[in-house]
Formats: structure tokens, C-alpha cells, sequence
């Protein structure tokens, strides 16, 4: 089993984080949160946002990005940012990923990106455009690792409720 992790570094927007923890329960990933957030866990706007998907989740919280950091060592980290000069397809995932992403209003802390240029990588939009909502970011990253890697264990055929496909 591949092993996919998505990192919120202080998220401020409960409706966000639970945005993304359905869709880390959707596929297989896992969710780390690192402290202060804008919220408290208990956010009923967090809960709304996740649905009924919190039994599928895998969750770990961190008192800050050096505890999440000392926590993982060994991780292939990459860092998601409208700052990057390569794109989110540009790389492969290897097993064991993190993808990285900071809080709504300011991103990631710059001195890590320049730590890790190589690691660095934004997902395409228009000039002007100053950035994409968060949980649509870590959406379409988590799919296209999971593209990349056949989509393991994921349900990849629907069925029709009513009708039958032969019909």
C-alpha cells in the first residue's frame, strides 16, 4: 500500500480543513495538521465541511512545524506554492509522499521554500490569478499522485442506481 500524506501547516478556515480531511478519507490519505490553527478541532463548520467521512480518516495533529518535521524525518517532502517555477506534474511521487501546504493568507513560510527549490511546485493558473482555494489545491494534488500511481485501491468503476449499463 502506497503511502500518501497531506500537510496543512496552520490552516485558519475550519470549512477548508474539512473540505480536505473528506478528501484525504475519500483517498487514502493521510492528514497531518500543525498548530496554531485558526479554529478549534471541534469546529462545527469542520465537522459539517468532513460529512460523515471522519471514521475513514487518518489524522495527527503537531504543536508546530518542527515537531512535524522531526516526527517524519526521512519523508520525500514536496511544497505546493504559487511561488514555484516547476508544476505539480513536473514530478514523480514516490512512496511515503507529503504534500505540503500553508495556511490561507500567507502560504508557506518562505524561508522553507528557498530551503528546498527543487521541492517547490504550483499548480498552473492564469496571470492575475492570485491563488486557488486551499481545498482545491491539496484536491487536485492528492489526484494526480494518485493518477501517477494507478490509483491504488481506489474504486475506479461506479454503478448506475436505476438503469443498467447494458441498457
Amino acid at each position: 500500500m502506497s503511502e500518501l500524506n497531506i500537510v496543512l501547516i496552520e490552516p485558519e478556515i475550519p470549512q477548508n480543513t474539512g473540505n480536505i480531511a473528506r478528501t484525504c478519507a475519500a483517498s487514502g490519505a493521510r492528514l497531518h495538521l500543525v498548530e496554531p490553527m485558526g479554529f478549534k478541532i471541534d469546529d462545527k463548520k469542520l465537522k459539517r465541511a468532513g460529512l460523515d467521512y471522519w471514521h475513514l480518516l487518518d489524522i495527527t495533529y503537531y504543536s508546530s512545524i518542527e515537531d512535524f518535521f522531526v516526527k517524519n524525518e526521512g519523508g520525500s517532502f514536496f511544497y505546493f506554492t504559487t511561488k514555484a517555477r516547476k508544476t505539480h506534474c513536473d514530478s514523480v511521487y514516490p512512496d511515503k509522499v507529503y504534500l505540503i501546504f500553508g495556511k490561507e493568507t500567507k502560504g508557506l513560510p518562505e524561508p522553507l521554500l528557498k530551503e528546498n527549490p527543487d521541492r517547490c511546485l504550483r499548480i498552473p493558473m492564469l496571470e492575475g490569478a492570485r491563488s486557488l482555494n486551499l481545498s482545491n489545491s491539496v484536491s487536485i494534488a492528492v489526484y494526480e499522485v494518485q493518477r501517477q500511481w494507478g490509483f491504488p485501491e481506489l474504486l475506479q468503476k461506479g454503478e448506475l442506481h436505476e438503469l443498467n449499463w447494458e441498457d
